[in-house]
């Protein structure tokens, strides 16, 4: 991770965006939905900006949307980097560590996962994570300015955030709760022995990005939050195939549940910055 060029992309969207925000949020496959809730101020698109990647992946546009929502400053991912296009993990984290050096204090993540202990149209909030089966976005040289050489990992996702979004989830009868997030590099969906490996391991929920995104945010000392909604229960855990197509309309399907946690998370962290 070269420092300089993130300084130089920093500089560059601040000269079309000068405010400072307060959270970032990264939109998942089928999520794009949740924008709705921004008041967007302006609009910048990945290939734009010199030196930054682009999405490949036709379910995810590739912008990031600078605004506010919930009354804080913000800016969203409107599309995420994923290991399997065949980007490093540095590469794939650089719009995390772009939002950190913009000024983030908290970065809520969401994705559409596979369920192992949790059914389709189900909300997991993850609370810890396994990603050592993807390469760390933290290998190679290590920028002090970014982060320290060991960072400790035992609070990836804020412990306190998540209970208190479970506990309102509760309260309301929506079907969310705390679970571990395992990610896989992809593209492929799991193998029935890998998911039973996974469900050995104690992962609740199978998928292919977000971990390393949050070890690179907290590094940065930045705060995450993650929601993962179940599109499709992983492979193994039911009969049948499992299709791009499949996660895409579930995650339709459950908009009303995925807004109503979503504007949980928000008021969370609002009421806590």
């Amino acid at each position: 991770m070269d420092y300089q060029n993130l300084l130089a992309m920093r500089d560059f969207i601040k000269g079309l965006w000068d405010k400072a925000p307060l959270l970032g949020i990264v939109l998942g496959s089928g999520l794009s939905y949740l924008q709705d809730y921004v008041t967007v101020e302006t609009i910048l698109e990945y290939r734009d900006i010199p030196g930054h990647p682009v999405c490949t992946n036709k379910n995810h546009r590739g912008r990031y949307l600078f605004g506010r929502i919930g009354g804080m400053p913000c800016v969203v991912m409107d599309g995420r980097l994923h290991y399997f296009e065949g980007y490093s993990p540095e590469e794939c984290t650089l719009p995390e560590r772009l939002l950190g050096l913009l000024g983030i204090k908290t970065l809520l993540l969401t994705n559409a996962v596979g369920g192992i202990s949790f059914a389709p149209g189900e909300v997991m909030i993850v609370e810890d994570h396994i990603a050592c089966f993807v390469p760390s976005p933290l290998r190679g040289k290590n920028e002090e300015e970014l982060g320290p050489r060991f960072p400790d990992m035992s609070d990836v996702y804020d412990p306190v955030l998540a209970k208190k979004i479970e506990a309102r989830a509760e309260k309301e009868a929506i079907p969310a709760r705390r679970g571990v997030f395992l990610q896989f590099p992809g593209p492929q969906f799991e193998t029935r022995a890998e998911i039973r490996m996974a469900k050995t391991l104690g992962a609740d929920a199978v998928g292919m990005s977000t971990a390393i995104e949050a070890l690179a945010s907290r590094h940065m000392g930045i705060r995450n939050v993650a929601l993962s909604l179940i599109t499709n229960y992983a492979c193994g855990m039911k009969e049948g195939k499992i299709t791009d197509e499949e996660v895409i309309e579930t995650a339709k399907k459950s908009e009303k549940t995925m807004r109503r946690i979503f504007e949980i998370a928000i008021e969370e962290i609002g009421n806590d910055r």
